[in-house]
């Protein structure tokens, strides 16, 4: 090969290195991205941290454990009443998947994680009101534009779009919410702890919202092979109180939804954890 040949090639090297050496970001498609595990608890009355394992400040989806501040949301805009009111009927334009095509209600809302629920709560605020909201809750980033050009956030910005938050953020909005410092009514607070599902686990009291969602490569919205789950909440036992996040995302798969596996493996570990 004459040496005028070789010049593209020794330039084309040269840059790789010099983007190496310097730190610019460099594609690399074909490359696995990598488990993210974390657990996170904390003192719900002071903030200290008792229990901090895996990476806990990467922001991730926060998928239906969004249906914590959606339940203040809704019951502060007088959307939702009670347990129990409204009561829904599932619709064939809701395209949902059919354990989710039901009739449902707050209770049922939240212990199922029903979507198109979810869904019609924030067409009824609109889309100014629903991201005025999240901005006063101040949860994660903030983001609720939902997916670049499809102007679909009002109904798809919390379930793998533009709605992130860490499990940082997660446990300091809950700590907020129990200490009742977020700018809702205190009907608000009273429904909403009503609602989320309830659990025992070695002598804890347990509240607290699943989340489970298939991921995409936020580059070119392209399906990896990880899934996610969530596990995010409070619980009381002699006198103490406590909030936590548990996420998982990673490539193995289960026979139920992420979060709902990452509930049971923190609700087994939660009594070991806080001995």
């Amino acid at each position: 090969m004459r040496n005028i040949d070789r010049l593209p090639f020794i330039l084309a090297g040269v840059l790789f290195l010099l983007a190496w050496l310097l730190g610019f970001p460099m594609r690399a498609q074909s490359a696995p991205l990598g488990d993210v595990q974390c657990t996170l608890i904390a003192d719900a009355a002071s903030g200290k941290t008792l229990y901090q394992d895996g990476t806990c400040d990467q922001r991730f989806s926060p998928a239906s454990t969004f249906k914590v501040p959606l339940s203040l949301i809704g019951y502060d805009a007088g959307i939702l009443s009670d347990e129990h009111t409204p009561t829904w009927d599932y619709k064939a334009e809701f395209n949902a998947v059919k354990r989710d095509q039901k009739t449902v209600d707050p209770v049922i809302w939240e212990r199922d994680s029903i979507l198109w629920f979810s869904r019609e709560i924030t067409r009824r605020l609109g889309a100014e009101t629903f991201a005025g909201y999240v901005s006063k809750l101040d949860y994660g980033n903030n983001d609720v534009s939902g997916n670049p050009g499809k102007n679909d956030g009002l109904t798809h910005s919390w379930v793998n779009s533009s709605l992130k938050i860490t499990p940082v953020e997660q446990v300091d909005f809950l700590r907020k919410l129990l200490a009742r410092k977020l700018p809702v009514s205190a009907k608000a607070y009273d429904m909403t702890s009503a609602i989320i599902p309830t659990f025992q686990a070695g002598g804890w009291t347990v509240q607290g919202k699943t989340g489970s969602t298939r991921l995409a490569n936020d580059a070119d919205k392209i399906r990896d092979k990880r899934s996610l789950g969530w596990f995010v909440g409070w619980a009381k036992k002699d006198g103490q109180q406590i909030v936590f996040a548990r996420l998982i995302v990673d490539t193995k798969r289960t026979d139920v939804p992420k979060g709902w596996s990452t509930r049971s493996g923190f609700l087994k570990d939660l009594p070991l954890l806080m001995k």
